[in-house]
Parts: structure tokens; sequence; C-alpha cells
């Protein structure tokens, strides 16, 4: 017999090479390289000529040419989860042949999430839940803790692809869950379940049987200590929908973040509660982040972000303190590090404060993660009611982007932001001078800026 032949795939980065070492030279990681075995040259040849059935079909039925202008624009027949905000983050729900990975820390609420979702749309169709890490006597725990109707939802506890699929044949589900991807192994692999070469050829074959026969299928993803999905990059490239759910351990809400999606809008955002009962979905996910205190403080301000496709509302705290270290503290929570020591450059530059001295901190309220550049004027507006001791008032709330020059650059979606604010009480706003209204807002006051300078006049005019 010939010898197998192996090569060494980083799982970070996917480069591959012949002999193990402990960096990855792409990369730079450390210890990420892990042995896969690599197919034959008649395996490939047979593979090319479509004779080996395993290979056929990945992304569907095996079809000949066809023009661009002659293909089925027939609409995609979505069904709902169960739950609106879990929708919401998927793009309009669940797609027939649509593969979903959902990642996130132990214990933020993966399968508790699934086993709710499942239990709700068995009521309706079939589906088909797999555990390989838990046994079945647990997974009836938690539902009967949860109170989930427990009656149509059909159970197997198996790691193993091949007798997995087997079952699906017979039972023909419409959505199956796969609790977790890391945990699945194939039997032509002599690689250990949750390596790189099982997570991938299982993620395959999941993937290309989901295809065939327009099964959605859900799979868990376990998450790194870094926050990242563990595994080969390729397993997120496979999916057509990544999302992660996040919570920090001193929260009881928790947010679903779409990362990747090929059927709707990525960066969407979906808020749920942790309870006794399971996980509740949150309506209205700005009236938790506005919780304010009663007595107002300086340094606090509310923005509004985009998230996905709907405006968000959230508070920003800043706390400027005099440092008694050679070089000041610049940190930040749910902001990125770097734009701030940008934006304090810029407020030094363009606004006249000094803050070379003073260590900064800032802080998103309720573990969002900032990722546009909308709340740079609210950073600013934050750090500078911090340091001069100057309270703002409760019913202003500002936006916009800051240039190096000094200039407010208008925001996407500037109108329906600035509606959002308005439905919540909000009286007064400073915006980029490009975003205002051309209708005035019925009980908003809209003040448009277009340097710095003038923002921060606006601001702090009482």
């Amino acid at each position: 017999m010939a010898k197998a032949k192996t090569a060494f795939v980083c799982n970070e980065c996917g480069a591959d090479y012949a002999k193990w070492q402990g960096q990855c030279q792409a990369c730079n990681a450390w210890n990420s390289l892990s042995e896969i075995r690599i197919t034959s040259s008649k395996t490939s040849a047979r593979v090319a000529a479509n004779q080996d059935p395993r290979y056929q079909g990945y992304a569907g039925a095996i079809t000949g040419i066809q023009n661009l202008s002659d293909i089925d624009l027939g609409d995609v027949p979505r069904f709902s989860s169960g739950a609106h905000e879990f929708d919401r983050v998927l793009g309009g729900g669940l797609v027939p042949g649509g593969v979903v990975l959902i990642g996130g820390s132990p214990g933020a609420g993966k399968s508790t999430l699934l086993l709710q979702t499942m239990c709700w749309l068995a009521q309706e169709q079939s589906a088909l839940y797999v555990t390989g890490e838990e046994s079945l006597q647990q997974v009836a725990m938690r539902a009967q803790r949860l109170g989930l109707p427990t009656q149509n939802l059909k159970m197997l506890s198996e790691t193993n692809v091949e007798a997995i699929l087997n079952i699906a044949q017979q039972v023909k589900p419409k959505v199956m869950v796969i609790d977790s991807i890391q945990v699945m192994h194939l039997d032509g692999i002599e690689s250990a379940p949750g390596s790189v070469s099982q997570v991938r050829e299982s993620a395959a074959v999941l993937t290309r049987f989901a295809k065939q026969t327009q099964t959605a299928v859900l799979l868990v993803g376990h998450v790194t200590k870094d926050g990242t999905l563990a595994g080969p990059k390729v397993l997120e490239h496979m999916v057509d929908c990544s999302v992660l759910l996040e919570g920090s351990e001193d929260s009881r809400f928790r947010t679903l973040r779409g990362m990747k999606n090929r059927f709707g809008a990525i960066n969407e955002l979906g808020v749920f509660a942790m309870l006794e009962n399971g996980l509740k979905e949150v309506k209205n996910p700005s009236s938790i982040f506005l919780n304010r205190s009663n007595h107002p403080a300086a340094g606090s301000l509310v923005m509004v972000v985009w998230e996905g496709t709907r405006p968000l509302l959230v508070e920003l705290q800043a706390l400027v303190d005099d440092s008694a270290l050679g070089n000041p503290r610049r940190v930040t929570v749910g902001f990125d590090h770097n734009r701030l020591a940008m934006l304090l450059a810029v407020l030094h530059k363009h606004g006249g404060l000094h803050t070379a001295d003073q260590d900064v901190y800032l802080n998103v309220v309720g573990g969002v993660k900032v990722l546009e550049t909308s709340a740079d004027l609210a950073a600013i507006s934050a750090v500078v009611s911090s340091f001069r001791d100057r309270v703002l008032p409760h019913d202003l709330v500002v936006l916009g982007e800051v240039g190096l020059s000094g200039e407010i650059r208008p925001v996407p979606s500037g109108q329906e932001r600035i509606s959002e604010a308005a439905k919540h009480g909000f009286t007064r706003a400073v915006v980029p001078k490009a975003n205002c209204p051309k209708k005035p807002i019925a009980g908003m006051k809209v003040i448009g800026v277009e340097r710095l300078s003038e923002a921060l006049d606006a601001i702090f005019e009482n």
C-alpha cells in the first residue's frame, strides 16, 4: 500500500507546510499547526471527473451551464425560528438548505437558544436535535427546567457524521442542529475529533447534505480564548451565516451579532435576556441601554449607533482624572483604543483641550461594542464633560464622525437616527450639518455643525 501523505496546516490562517514547526510563518501564530492527510492522486482524479458521489453537488444539485439571465429568481422560502431577534440577525428567518454557525463563550447560552428554537419549530415541522457533548437526559432536564414543549422534537446522541446522516435521511428533518461541530468525526480520517481535518471535513459533509436535501442546519462552534471561532478559518467560509453570542459573566443580557450572512445584512444585532426560563428576546434594546441614573453626572452622554438595519441608543461614559504615571492610561470598553488616542489628539489640536497628563477612561454602557465612526463626536463630548466637570442635559443626543482636520463628517442614515432619538423623548440633537433633516421633527431641536469647535460651543452653550 502507498504511504499516506500528510501536511501541517495552520489553524489560524490555513497556510500549509511539509513539516511541523512551532510558529506559522504566514500569520506568526505559535503552536497553531495541525497534521492532516492529503488525498491521493487517484482520489483527486475521481473527484475531478465527478466519479465519486461523495464530492458531487457540494452547493446543491449539479446542473449544466446556464445564462445568468435564465436563472429562476423566485423568492427564497424563509421560515421563522420563533424568536424575532434571532430572525433579525439571520436576515428574516431560516433558509432551507442554509447552514448557520453559532459561536460563543462557554455558558453564553448557545445550547439554550437552540433548544428553545427547536422546541418551537418542532410544533409545526420535523426537527432533529443532535447532541454530541451532552446526554439525552441532560438535554431533557434543561428542557423541563425551561418549561419547553418537548412532544415533537426528535433527539439523537451521536458524534459520527455518517451515522447522523443515515438517520437524517430516514427522518427527513426540515431543521437540524449539530451540537457541536468540534466533537463530530468521520471514519475515513484518522485524526482526533476537533482537529483541523475532522472539523473541516465534517462541516463539508454536513453542508453538502444541507444543500442537497434543503435542510436548514445549525452548527454550534466553540471559541478560543481571544473570542474567535475555533478550528480552521475555512469553516467560516463554508457556512452561509456565522453569528456570535456574546455576554459578560456579570450581565444577564446576551447579544447575538451576525458576522457573515449570505442572505441578509451583517453586523445585525439581536438582544436577549437570560432568565430562569431561558433566553427572552428584548423587543426594545434602547430602553435597556438607556437605563441611566436619576442623578446626572459629568461625562455621561447618549449617542445613536447603527446596528445592522436599525438605530440603537446607548450611553457613553467618560472619566478624565489626573495621572500619577509618566505615561497616562487610555482604557476603553466597547470602543476602539486606537481611535480614542486619535480623537484626543484632534481634541488638543482643534479643541484646545490638553489631556496628555490625564488618565482617560471610556465605557460603552451595556456591553455594546461600537464598530462605527458615528460615536466620535459623542466620545469627545463625554471627555470634555468629564474634564470640565460639566453635566450635559439628559435630553441631549450627539452623533457625528470627526476628521483629523477638525471637521464634522456626516454619518449614514442620519435621519433615522434622529427620528429614533425623538421617539425616546430626546428634544435636542447635535449632528453634522449634512445630516440635518429637511423637514423639522416634532419636539426635536436639531443643531447642525461643521467644525469641532462649533460642535463644542453648541453642546456646552449653557
